[in-house]
């Protein structure tokens, strides 16, 4: 068999990530994190609420790999181990012989997508880290442990996790990342749209399981970590302990990986400090210390950080003034929007702009400066359509 040409598997899964950012809306970010955290053999969590696509996303990615074998689950407290790992085959039981059956369970499966996984019961838990760990399961007539083919697994939440079984399961998980509900009225109404009307096929780019086999244990290992790269991760190892935010040596270990499988998505030989954006789903443990953890490393990855974030931040004063002004009259808005909220957010549209104008030129990451550009875009859109009264099929075109 001839050995997969690597630079085609990158070209399939930069496609796949671009087809599933134009369906599912706001996601490019996580598509392509979750693409990087399969890339590096790891396990990701989508954390946030019911009705944000996380097991479509998942399915749709996972359906994208020709040959490989999925499976998924929703787990509760009262989930039984051999319900994820192969029930009891109970003709061979009738014939005096105890045997499971493998098929079609996280045993055989090459990705897999765990639902609600905090809520992992008890006596599925040591199964469930060995699984996610090591990949083997051990079987219940205490035979020699399978070893499972993952990948890699996918799994979401809609809270974090509470007890100490499930923080052992959180640990495990590498990357994480938060997703809500769609904030630009404007996407929201293509959403609405899109429930009613009949669009052509999309182009449908997959990848066979082989080809991302070789790039997970050979292409993505092979990237070289230059010594700027390295400095620049003890450097924001430094910066992170100073706000007394401490990750494990093992995770900081395994993080390489992932910036190594950024740079094999976007076809370079090597990590760049672009590739550092990766790291703000890594990093931290509580959503609420998730925007420190971005600071740090939009300062590492792009020297015009601080202005993006302050940028951030006034459009996040502006959103929260909006919703504090509810209930006002449309002349009360409109007033404003006149003296306030119009100039605000043009003048940090045309600044983040040259930011990114700026940080693509220079072959920094844009990701961050594109997230703060999609939110301004986001608060713009409500003001148009909440406080001036437009219809949000209508506004697009004034963004």
């Amino acid at each position: 068999m001839s050995t997969p040409d690597a630079q085609d598997t990158a070209r399939r899964l930069r496609a796949i990530s671009d087809e599933l950012s134009d369906r599912f809306y706001e996601r490019d970010d996580v598509v392509r994190t979750l693409v990087v955290t399969l890339l590096a053999g790891q396990h990701s969590l989508v954390l946030g609420p019911p009705g944000t696509a996380k097991s479509e996303m998942a399915r749709e990615l996972t359906g994208r790999i020709e040959g490989a074998s999925y499976w998924e689950i929703l787990l509760s407290k009262f989930t039984a181990p051999t319900r994820m790992f192969g029930p009891i085959d109970v003709a061979a039981l009738a014939r005096g012989e105890y045997r499971q059956v493998y098929d079609g369970r996280a045993t055989t499966a090459h990705v897999a997508f765990i639902d609600e996984i905090f809520k992992c019961s008890t006596a599925a838990l040591n199964e469930t880290l060995g699984y996610l760990n090591e990949r083997i399961y051990h079987p219940e007539n205490g035979g020699e442990p399978i070893r499972c083919p993952l990948i890699g697994a996918i799994t979401a939440s809609n809270e974090l996790p509470v007890g100490e079984d499930s923080a052992a399961i959180y640990d495990r998980l590498l990357v994480r990342i938060e997703v809500g509900y769609l904030e630009d009225p404007s996407n929201f109404a293509a959403l609405v749209r899109s429930a009613v009307s009949r669009p052509a096929a999309p182009t449908r780019t997959t990848i066979e399981l082989a080809a991302l086999r070789h790039a997970v244990t050979e292409a993505v290992p092979a990237v070289d970590v230059p010594d700027a790269i390295v400095d620049a991760v003890c450097t924001l190892r430094a910066a992170l302990r100073r706000k007394e935010l401490v990750a494990s040596d093992r995770r900081w270990r395994q993080a390489v990986g992932l910036l190594q499988a950024s740079a094999y998505l976007d076809g370079r030989p090597a990590v760049a400090e672009a590739d550092l954006s990766v790291l703000t789903h890594v990093l931290w443990d509580s959503p609420s210390e998730r925007p420190t953890v971005e600071r740090e490393v939009l300062h590492l990855v792009n020297p015009d950080a601080k202005e993006a974030l302050d940028l951030a931040d006034t459009i996040d004063e502006l959103e929260a003034q909006l919703d504090a002004m509810a209930g006002q009259s449309r002349e009360a808005l409109s007033e404003w929007v006149i003296k306030n909220a119009h100039n605000k957010l043009a003048m940090a549209g045309k600044r983040l702009e040259k930011l990114r104008e700026d940080a693509a030129g220079a072959g920094r990451s844009t990701a961050a400066i594109d997230r703060i550009a999609g939110r301004r875009r986001a608060v713009r859109a409500r003001v148009l359509t909440e406080a001036l009264g437009m219809d949000a099929s209508m506004v697009q075109a004034q963004l």
